[in-house]
């Protein structure tokens, strides 16, 4: 690949364990590969403290506060207070979440519901986009995006993160003005739908990510980590499923993660 391309991998959790004995080594491999900025995500505001930190000392990284829809019985009445605050007291920080529905793993639907409508209402306030997870939950999201749509207007936009969905339901999430991510996912043999939804996304709305330290995507896949440099096999896959050269994906993605995160590089 060539290096001087510029790569941007929108959704990244590098405060993990697993990051801790190399991270020196795995920041000069996304350099070497062209990554010239990242974007954090946040699981819940208990990490906001780590991911500041790694942001301090690493001058392309930008990042976000939330609580994620698998950890909505963390919520009390003071998180609303607290993720505001946090959201407000670093201007790296560019986004809330991740947050949003999963209904794959759990069933307390009434519980993530509030929790995802609570930070929806921060976002809005503070004028940040969010970075959503939708796991088995697309009709009901997309029910609650399209109220928020309509009360909010433009100060709701975000991003599908690790997008998983059918081309229907891609479409519902562009028509609402979403931004569509694709991960390691993408890459897989048997991941069709999500292969289908990557042919269909306007240029202006399609995104790339690894997710790491999850999904390595092929060739890497098996491997026990996923890291950052990793988002070129991502944006190769989705080059050739699009019949789009290398340089015009890694060019679109780029400019979108800026356009949505409102990044200068």
């Amino acid at each position: 690949m060539n290096v001087k391309m510029q790569l941007i991998d929108t959704h990244v959790h590098l405060n993990f364990e697993v990051f801790q004995q190399d991270f020196a080594s795995v920041r000069s491999r996304w350099q070497e590969a062209g990554v010239v900025h990242l974007v954090h995500s946040c699981v819940s505001p208990s990490e906001f403290s780590s991911i500041q930190a790694i942001a301090a000392r690493v001058p392309e990284l930008s990042f976000a506060v939330g609580l994620h829809p698998l950890d909505a019985s963390e919520w009390d009445v003071d998180t609303s207070k607290q993720i505001t605050e946090l959201a407000t007291s670093d201007s790296k920080v560019v986004a809330l979440g991740e947050m949003g529905l999963d209904f794959y793993k759990a069933d307390n639907y009434e519980q993530q519901l509030l929790v995802f409508e609570a930070q929806l209402e921060i976002a809005t306030d503070l004028n940040l986009p969010v970075i959503i997870h939708c796991r088995d939950a697309a009709p009901k999201l997309k029910e609650v995006l399209r109220h928020w749509k309509n009360l909010k207007g433009e100060r709701l936009r975000g991003v599908m993160h690790c997008w998983g969905g059918t081309p229907e339901e891609t479409q519902w999430f562009m028509d609402l003005g979403f931004y569509i991510s694709f991960s390691g996912t993408v890459t897989f043999k048997n991941a069709k739908d999500i292969q289908a939804s990557c042919k269909i996304v306007s240029p202006e709305r399609l995104l790339i990510e690894t997710d790491c330290p999850f999904l390595a995507p092929h060739p890497k896949r098996g491997t026990k980590r996923n890291e950052p440099s990793y988002v070129r096999y991502v944006a190769e896959h989705v080059s050739a499923l699009r019949s789009e050269a290398i340089e015009v994906i890694a060019a679109q993605t780029t400019q979108n993660a800026c356009q949505l995160f409102g990044l200068t590089l």
